[in-house]
């Protein structure tokens, strides 16, 4: 019966303009709409047919503000049993350090943690650092980009796929794992599972909470900030070619000229 946290993220939609606000050159979340990331969801999707497999218990993990209670919820619905949401104004602008050692503590509240499931890399800030962060914090083994993962009693098996080909990695529990994108398709949560989602429990911690201080966390204190940003640069338009027979010969020059060829 594994005891299962899933990290997740709120994160802008992909299909949303995002902007850096204009003061301290942090991603401005109000700018955008916000999704569950589809990587978080591939992940929550694991942990629930571990759990089906094995009738364990699926905790979700979220730190990020108020509105992040959304991609909660989805997860929710989706079947995980209850949540823990981090939220605190002193955690703006943390960076991935921080974030694992938030994170770190808040699976500390959580009773006789078996596995820990993450995706690789979120789609904002694709560092793809924390899961390997959080395992050294914890003291656990790490199984990274895990394409297939078995738990049998107290081991955990995961297969990688590689340049190279398939890798094959086990570890005694409790571990972290992070998945890929070819791990599985994820469930549509079902009008049954929104409407459970709103009575399950969400436990909702500051940064005190967890022991520790403002201090350690937000950006006067991160190991790495943006100091200046500026917009993409417009597409220019392309350059055409007339062809009078010989279309083929300016099309080979062209890229000879450009050092694509």
């Amino acid at each position: 019966m594994p005891n299962i946290v899933v990290l997740v993220k709120q994160v802008p939609d992909t299909y949303s303009e995002r902007k850096l606000s204009d003061g301290d050159k942090t991603l401005d979340r109000d700018s955008a709409d916000a999704v569950l990331d589809e990587i978080n969801e591939r992940a929550v999707e694991e942990a629930l047919l571990i759990k089906e497999a094995s009738e364990g218990e699926v905790t979700v993990l979220s730190v990020g503000p108020d509105r992040a209670t959304e991609a909660i919820r989805k997860a929710l619905s989706m079947g995980a049993d209850k949540a823990i949401h981090v939220s605190d104004a002193a955690l703006h602008g943390a960076d991935v350090i921080q974030t694992a050692k938030v994170l770190a503590a808040a699976i500390g509240k959580v009773d006789g943690v078996d596995l820990v499931i993450a995706g690789n890399e979120s789609t904002d800030g694709v560092a793809g650092a924390v899961p390997a962060i959080l395992a050294e914090l914890l003291g656990y083994p790490q199984l990274t980009h895990a394409r297939k993962v078995t738990v049998e009693g107290s081991a955990i098996k995961v297969e990688r796929e590689t340049s190279d080909g398939i890798t094959h990695l086990e570890a005694n529990l409790p571990a972290v794992v992070s998945v890929g994108e070819k791990i599985n398709e994820p469930r549509y949560p079902s009008f049954k599972g929104i409407m459970a989602a709103k009575k399950k429990p969400v436990e909702t911690l500051t940064v005190a909470d967890l022991g520790l201080s403002a201090d350690e966390v937000g950006l006067a204190s991160a190991w790495t900030q943006v100091l200046e940003a500026s917009p993409k640069p417009p597409r220019q338009a392309g350059q055409k070619v007339a062809d009078e027979g010989d279309g083929g010969v300016k099309v080979a020059e062209y890229l000879v000229s450009q050092k694509l060829i």
